[in-house]
């Protein structure tokens, strides 16, 4: 089992502001709570870069065994995470969404 699985549980109000506050940094941009889960949605030039950006982000769900709700359309993406078996947003949400968000880092 991933590390970041173990002891899961949905987090306070407090917690998600606090986690969300420290993921987007200083610009306070990007992830959003909306209906009870970490969204974002992520732009591209083409239908080409967007497929590559959802093949890289299905690897990293993958390897943390945390999958996201996908929006997928021409020119973006919008992602989701929620934890299920939780009923609410965990630690482990925070961690994959700073995952995805590496991925387009330089």
């Amino acid at each position: 089992m991933n590390p970041i699985h173990q002891n899961r549980r949905a987090l306070s109000a407090t917690e998600i502001v606090t986690q969300l506050t420290q993921l987007n940094g200083d610009a306070a941009q990007g992830w959003k709570l909306i209906e009870g889960a970490l969204e974002k949605t992520f732009p591209f030039a083409n239908y080409h870069e967007t497929m590559a950006f959802v093949n890289a982000l299905a690897w990293v769900a993958h390897r943390e065994d945390h999958h996201p709700e996908l929006a997928v359309s021409y020119g973006h993406c919008t992602v989701r995470f929620n934890t299920h078996d939780v009923g609410g947003i965990s630690a482990s949400d925070f961690h994959c969404a700073a995952a995805v968000d590496a991925l387009l880092k330089p």
